[in-house]
């Protein structure tokens, strides 16, 4: 349903350094930079802008596909050591769905962070 979506943050270097540690393990990278912030993606494609706010933002939570559990696992230890705080060690979820194995993290500016695998594993 989306494209991209934008999520303001308070303090954007620190934002930017946390994103790009945790989500490195499923193969986001820097894909456009400029004034108005900071597109994270895939391919060359922002699908997740990075944006300067005027006020404190509202946590949100974000899901991130991975494609392997593994991938679920090193976003978690990634994003540890990136500085997010643990909301939900990976694991299966089975009130979501037999194969929803997922990981949480509260990232700098208080959104849930997290990388979910829904396929059986392999």
């Amino acid at each position: 349903m989306f494209d991209h979506l934008s999520l303001g943050v308070s303090d954007l270097p620190a934002s930017e350094a946390f994103f790009l540690k945790a989500l490195a393990p499923l193969g986001v990278t820097v894909v456009m930079q400029g004034p108005y912030g900071i597109g994270l993606g895939r391919q060359g494609k922002p699908s997740l802008w990075l944006v300067p706010a005027k006020v404190t933002p509202a946590p949100l939570h974000l899901a991130f596909a991975a494609e392997t559990r593994a991938q679920v696992d090193a976003f978690y230890a990634a994003a540890l050591a990136a500085g997010g705080k643990d909301n939900g060690a990976p694991g299966l979820r089975p009130d979501y769905h037999a194969n929803y194995y997922g990981a949480f993290v509260i990232g700098p500016d208080g959104h849930n962070i997290e990388a979910v695998c829904q396929r059986p594993e392999a």
